[in-house]
């Protein structure tokens, strides 16, 4: 038997573009960019065929730092650069993804008024702290309020995805068995004879679970255990 493994790619920066409606970032998903290099395209002010290594992982930590709320003193520890520098790329960015910039101060005015936020299928996340006069306590909470949404439609969209494969093997009287959830991650054990039924239906199976206004893209790896399937 081999192990095969079923990864939605950039999950988050997908609902991010979902969420946000920010037109660059749907584009570039649509077009099936890179969309960190698109990013360093945007920041840095460069034509994407021109765009460096170094750049690209400045604007994959831009990002993902931006989902999880962080601030320009960690983004310029995380990149190597003085905080000033990071605080320009962050500005250069919200300047050029105006529809992010507008979702977030959107989703943290919302929160203060609801006292909770909403994943992409209504499931709400209740945040208290979101009116606290400990300032350390309400930015916890307003990052929460930022990155729950992505969060927390990514665990509905696995849930969903989960159901799809399990239903698929039973329906076709399969051998293969759904084994683990890691992440953003499925991971099944394979018959040799099942392997290429298998790899074909996944993606298929996962990228359908919800109409996005991204495509949802699956990987799929095979190996002898699982570090190898990656």
């Amino acid at each position: 038997n081999k192990i095969v493994s079923a990864d939605y790619s950039q999950i988050e920066l997908r609902i991010m573009a979902h969420l946000s409606d920010d037109p660059r970032l749907l584009d570039a998903f649509a077009q099936g960019e890179d969309v960190h290099r698109a990013t360093a395209s945007e920041v840095f002010g460069i034509p994407l065929n021109e765009v460096a290594a170094e750049q690209r992982r400045a604007a994959k930590a831009i990002n993902f730092g931006l989902i999880y709320g962080m601030s320009a003193f960690g983004l310029a520890k995380q990149i190597n650069v003085d905080r000033s520098a990071a605080q320009s790329y962050m500005d250069r960015y919200f300047a050029r993804y105006t529809g992010v910039a507008r979702y977030m101060e959107e989703t943290r005015a919302l929160a203060r008024s609801n006292g909770y936020v909403e994943t992409v299928f209504g499931r709400r996340l209740w945040l208290p702290e979101i009116k606290s006069s400990n300032v350390g306590r309400r930015q916890g909470a307003e990052r929460a309020a930022i990155n729950a949404p992505m969060q927390g439609t990514a665990a509905d969209l696995i849930k969903r995805a989960m159901l799809a494969v399990q239903d698929w093997l039973d329906a076709q009287k399969l051998q293969s068995l759904l084994i683990l959830q890691v992440h953003d991650e499925l991971v099944l054990e394979v018959p040799e004879v099942e392997l290429d039924v298998v790899k074909a239906a996944l993606p298929k199976l996962m990228g359908g679970v919800a109409d996005l206004k991204v495509p949802l893209l699956v990987e799929v790896g095979v190996g002898g255990d699982w570090d190898t399937a990656h």
